[in-house]
């Protein structure tokens, strides 16, 4: 079958399989009384609401690569890498759902860090680093880093209904964009794989009859499918800015990673420590509705995409302003919303 129409195959089958498995965990999610109560300061839901939706976008991947390698025949080392992807992402899922079924309180730090680290290793033994480094042991660490920061950057922005699931899908079609002339297959079926698994999703969790979260099994294993396809593509054939590409197309889990770390510490209290100070609360703060400020953020995502499918062509003093620019307004919109008063709403 032509390439091509096996990538909207892959998108398709994975949207299908999405759209009728998360039903289907919402129900068992009930049935054993797996919901995410209200029951602290810093939950902005009103009702329990069943957990882990994430099992089912996550099923939805891997059954529509599994049917997909059936299809086609992979060049050498593509099988091995989407392994690594998928195996990885299982432990991440797994490690997330755990997560969900022990909280209010869940895993400690060093316990979900040891598993994560785990995963990340996995990529990294399979050849999925960030190549562009060296010497060898510093792409190592780098990469690592890489694939946990991002991992927990997605479960940080997991805060209002289609957030972080949206940013996840046209981040994943982002890098399918910019990976399609890539010799990388894998990058391409993992990340039609992704678009078609969190868009079967996203309709659930917007719902309000039907609402079913993604919880930390959806967010982390999201996180790390994104940072495995961020390091599976050549960014810098016009110039070497572009192999920072994947900061736009990931900007806003990143951005407001930081942004929330940095009011965190500067109070005093750890980054890991849930609070109120997300970019998006601000917004909600300051009169926007979480329908806008969620369709804003998608908007921007695209935007940002876009940006780096440009960064990877033009040449470096082209490429610079673009970064300059787009990094001017992050700063602007930080002076702005970091100006928001939150009163008594973050976590002490």
């Amino acid at each position: 079958m032509e390439t091509t129409k096996l990538y909207f195959l892959t998108i398709l089958l994975a949207f299908v399989l999405s759209a009728i498995l998360t039903p289907l965990v919402r129900w068992i999610a009930i049935k054993k009384k797996v919901m995410d109560e209200p029951a602290t300061a810093i939950k902005t839901h009103k009702i329990p609401t069943p957990l882990s939706g994430g099992l089912a976008f996550t099923l939805a991947f891997l059954i529509a690569l599994l049917v997909v390698r059936h299809l086609t025949h992979f060049p050498t080392g593509t099988l091995t890498k989407l392994r690594a992807i998928m195996i990885g992402g299982v432990i991440m899922a797994a490690l997330g759902f755990i997560d969900d079924l022990k909280k209010p309180v869940g895993l400690s730090v060093r316990t979900k860090f040891i598993f994560q680290f785990l995963s990340a290793g996995l990529l990294v033994f399979y050849g999925i680093q960030l190549n562009f480094l060296s010497p060898n042991y510093l792409s190592v660490v780098l990469s690592l880093l890489w694939v946990v920061g991002l991992a927990n950057a997605l479960n940080i922005i997991d805060i209002m209904d289609g957030f972080s699931s949206s940013q996840a899908a046209i981040a994943a079609m982002g890098f399918l964009l910019i990976a399609l002339p890539s010799e990388d297959l894998y990058v391409n079926f993992a990340a039609a794989a992704l678009v078609g698994s969190v868009a079967g999703f996203i309709p659930y969790n917007l719902s309000k009859r039907c609402k079913i979260f993604m919880g930390d099994s959806g967010s982390l294993f999201l996180g790390f499918v994104l940072a495995a396809l961020a390091m599976g593509t050549r960014y810098d054939k016009a110039s070497p800015l572009g192999v920072y590409a994947p900061l736009f197309i990931l900007a806003i889990p990143i951005y407001d990673t930081f942004f929330v770390s940095v009011l965190r510490m500067l109070r005093g209290e750890s980054p890991f420590m849930g609070s109120k100070d997300h970019y998006a609360l601000r917004l909600e703060r300051m009169g926007f509705t979480r329908h806008q400020i969620v369709s804003l953020s998608a908007i921007a995502a695209a935007v940002l995409s876009f940006c780096a499918l440009v960064v990877t062509k033009l040449p470096l003093w082209w490429a610079l302003w673009v970064y300059i620019f787009v990094g001017g307004e992050f700063l602007l919109l930080s002076v702005i919303i970091a100006k928001v008063n939150m009163r008594d709403d973050h976590k002490h």
